[in-house]
């Protein structure tokens, strides 16, 4: 990957598993754009006791030619997001489905209706 990638945790320890786990994610999403310019990756865990476990959030921040795309995915009643690598794949499938319409809507291969 030739694109800067950052990772930053919140509220919780550096893991290098789970950088490893992004930075395969975050190779994928050069097949679909291949100018990425950058991209941010955070975790967040929450610092509050729970009664079922931690939710993680990841947000990701993309910088393409021409825009931003952002995704933070948080599913407060999906308790699958107690696994943090769940939680990393939910938000870079959501990235990945922004990134194909940002692709779309720049190739102009978008569908138009005649008036």
């Amino acid at each position: 990957m030739q694109l800067p990638l950052q990772i930053t945790f919140h509220n919780m320890a550096p893991s290098p598993h789970l950088e490893t786990c992004v930075r395969e994610h975050a190779e994928k999403l050069e097949r679909f754009h291949g100018h990425i310019m950058a991209c941010h990756v955070v975790f967040d865990a929450p610092h509050r006791h729970h009664h079922k476990g931690k939710l993680y959030t990841v947000r990701i921040d993309l910088t393409v030619p021409g825009g931003e795309l952002a995704v933070r995915h948080a599913k407060p009643a999906d308790h699958a997001h107690e696994d943090p690598e769940v939680a990393v794949r939910d938000a870079f499938d959501a990235i990945r489905r922004e990134l194909e319409d940002y692709a779309r809507r720049r190739r102009q291969d978008v569908k138009t209706h005649t008036a």
